[in-house]
């Protein structure tokens, strides 16, 4: 067994979206070590084209129904670009936790928001949909 200190998964947060060394770090350190800081993972998944965003994007996808009361944190907000990318990376990613998600996903499909339509959330989440049949 090994005495190596794994970093706690605060410290090393990315601090910036260029940040893709600690980024990797808390890949590393995986699910469920990363559970205390996943809200903070999520927010780096508000714009795809950042580095960090493309480095935690396996990692998160990768949790399931783990995820799913944090994803529905970020859809109860009104950053339709933010949902749009989580739902494409993450949840698509997941039947496991687009399943956890389908009632949320269901508003989404049957009800967009005007805001939602216009940024393409509602044709991602008819696609997880789809998927999840």
């Amino acid at each position: 067994m090994s005495n190596v200190m794994r970093p706690e998964p605060s410290a090393v947060l990315p601090r910036d979206k260029l940040d893709t060394a600690n980024a990797e770090k808390l890949v590393a350190l995986g699910f469920p070590a990363v559970e205390p800081v996943l809200p903070q993972l999520l927010e780096w998944m508000q714009d795809f084209n950042w580095p960090v965003a493309q480095v935690l994007q396996h990692l998160l996808a990768s949790i399931g129904a783990p995820l799913a009361p944090y994803v529905r944190v970020v859809l109860s907000q009104e950053d339709e670009i933010w949902k749009y990318w989580v739902l494409h990376c993450i949840v698509r990613e997941s039947k496991e936790l687009a399943g956890m998600l389908r009632a949320d996903l269901q508003r989404i499909a049957l009800s967009p928001t005007a805001s939602e339509k216009k940024e393409d959330v509602d044709l991602v989440v008819k696609e997880i949909l789809e998927g999840i049949q």
